[in-house]
């Protein structure tokens, strides 16, 4: 079987929908709210899942880059214990202790 797509591309196309699905998640941090738009991002990249031609695979990309980008979450949702989250080193265990 041979593929058309470099590695890269793959990459790329694995990281932009991941990035799509957490931006929802900020959006919408409960999971049943949040999981029809997963869906339909889902849909939307499996649409395009059989474009060859490269032009309108840029043409694709841009778009989807620029309605990220309009799309982003101004305060993005940190668990509270991930770094700068909450909770993060808020009880560190003191290294002058006896």
């Amino acid at each position: 079987m041979s593929s058309t797509f470099s590695g890269a591309h793959r990459l790329y196309v694995k990281s932009l929908y991941k990035r799509f699905l957490v931006n929802e998640l900020n959006w919408a941090i409960r999971r049943d709210a949040w999981r029809p738009r997963a869906v339909a991002i889902r849909a939307e990249f499996e649409r395009n899942r059989n474009v060859k031609d490269p032009r309108a695979l840029a043409e694709i990309f841009a778009k989807a880059e620029a309605q990220l980008a309009d799309k982003l979450h101004p305060d993005p949702y940190i668990p509270s214990m991930m770094p700068n989250g909450t909770k993060w080193e808020r009880n560190r265990p003191s290294h002058l202790r006896p």
